[in-house]
């Protein structure tokens, strides 16, 4: 009977244990729900306003055309207007003056002088067109909005899916939201340290038996593209055709990163295949123009990212200092512009399973034909593009110092 009694008094504990437990996940369930409706409706509703706004632009846009359509052709239908009564004017006169009888010399002349004052009149003003053709940059406009639009929502819906948009993990915070923890990312302005784990602080040396004559190296961290021509010794592996420089360093395997200072001019940073000809052309001979490099340029309008001789177009601020980060394990490159320890994705080259790649040349080319470049060991490469263009390698940032392990 103690057993049994002992194995009631368990039974009972256990119910009270599970009708707790119950009651709590039945809270968390109505939790969730209650979480997931709010959320829906507060999309809902944002979908809404920027659909809106896009509604908006589009009227503004039309309008736009139209007040400059409307704005020259008043002008330009007035002056044709002006042209034909002044052609049917003089023809008249010519056709009165055919008319006159030869003998009648004072009818002749009087026609004659209507001819004559006819063809003297004062020409038309020509057309100012002060804003001519103005509304035929909206294609444009429109264009680098869809662009943005277009990548804004691929960035977002990585991030939904904790990827980011460069393909690593996104540190998350907690929030308090309605008792739920919230998950809440602020990027691209993360600090090195919640993008970089584990990932090798890349001392680059310039190797100056690399360098174009039109490069000046100061010591082994500066570069600046001149007029005069350095009297270098020669090398097999100086490049003779591109303003480019070379860093020693090899990269074979693990995570490497490393920043650059873009000091001035137009300038071009990436990777190159060890065994990349120097004395290539310059049309071939430029990083990202071929399958053996790949660059994020600065074009001192834009970044744009090359590889295989195909552009992507960046729409971001300039940064002066740019970050390199590249994973062998991934085969992936990414440039970040790097601004007060904190990061933000330029680019990523890297293969992608998207059906993206299908319409996007530039990302076509990435999936047929980059992961090939991860066969080859790498060198850090430095284009020079403008006269005194100028670069410097890092430092790192002293807060990513401490994170990055050095190799």
């Amino acid at each position: 009977q103690a057993q049994q009694a002992k194995f009631l008094s368990d039974a009972e504990n256990e119910l009270e244990e599970l009708a707790v437990t119950i009651a709590q996940a039945k809270k968390m369930v109505e939790l969730i729900k209650g979480a997931a409706t709010k959320e829906k409706e507060r999309v809902e509703k944002l979908f809404v306003e920027a659909s809106e706004v896009l509604a908006t632009f589009q009227k503004e846009v039309a309008g736009f055309i139209e007040d400059g359509e409307r704005s020259m052709l008043g002008e330009a239908e007035a002056d044709l207007r002006w042209k034909e009564e002044r052609r049917a004017k003089l023809a008249q006169c010519k056709q009165n003056l055919e008319n006159v009888p030869s003998t009648d010399t004072i009818y002749f002349l009087q026609e004659f002088q209507a001819l004559k004052v006819a063809m003297e009149e004062n020409l038309s003003p020509a057309l100012s067109f002060q804003n001519e053709l103005n509304f035929t940059k909206c294609t444009q406009a429109v264009s680098a909005m869809k662009d943005v639009l277009s990548a804004a929502c691929k960035n977002q819906w990585d991030r939904l899916q904790g990827k980011g948009i460069d393909g690593l993990s996104f540190q998350e915070t907690e929030e308090e939201q309605g008792g739920l923890g919230g998950i809440s990312s602020c990027f691209p302005s993360h600090p090195h340290v919640f993008f970089l784990p584990h990932t090798v602080a890349f001392i680059i040396d310039l190797d100056s038996d690399t360098a174009d004559k039109f490069i000046q190296l100061f010591g082994t961290k500066g570069a600046k593209r001149v007029l005069c021509p350095i009297p270098y010794p020669e090398s097999p592996t100086r490049f003779i055709n591109c303003e480019q420089v070379l860093g020693v360093n090899l990269m074979n395997r693990g995570n490497y990163y490393w920043e650059v200072e873009l000091i001035d001019g137009w300038v071009s940073i990436g990777v190159i295949a060890e065994d990349f000809d120097p004395r290539e052309s310059y049309n071939r001979g430029r990083l990202g123009r071929n399958e053996k490099s790949c660059c994020l340029q600065w074009n001192g309008q834009n970044y744009v990212a090359w590889f295989g001789g195909f552009e992507s177009v960046i729409q971001q601020p300039f940064f002066q200092t740019i970050g390199v980060f590249l994973e062998y394990s991934e085969k992936a490159l990414t440039f970040y512009g790097v601004k007060d320890s904190k990061m933000t994705c330029l680019q990523q080259l890297k293969v992608s399973h998207f059906a993206k790649g299908q319409f996007d040349p530039f990302q076509n080319k990435i999936n047929h034909q980059f992961a090939s470049l991860f066969l080859c060991k790498l060198k850090p490469a430095f284009f020079l593009e403008s006269v005194d263009a100028h670069l410097q390698i890092g430092p790192l940032k002293k807060d990513c110092v401490s994170v990055l392990k050095r190799r």
